[in-house]
């Protein structure tokens, strides 16, 4: 499983642009270059390991739950 967070308006949307943060951070780590960071609505990869695939068409999304949601019951809506 890889987990991949930022802000999206969809789930399509979500699956979209993790794969565009995925394929950008290949790009950079095979041309030699710093993984890009900092892109709009928090998106970004801490890293890539060569010889991953990982598996687009089966990627799914949902809302982020957070490990520690006890402490904000608040519900998120996607």
């Amino acid at each position: 499983m890889h987990v991949f967070t930022g802000r999206a308006d969809s789930r399509s949307a979500a699956v979209r642009i993790a794969h565009e943060v995925y394929d950008a951070a290949r790009a950079a780590t095979e041309a030699g270059q710093e993984i890009p960071h900092g892109r709009p609505g928090g998106w970004g990869a801490c890293g890539y390991r060569p010889g991953w695939e990982l598996d687009w068409p089966a990627a799914t999304a949902d809302p982020w739950r957070s490990p520690c949601s006890w402490l904000n019951s608040k519900p998120f809506e996607m």
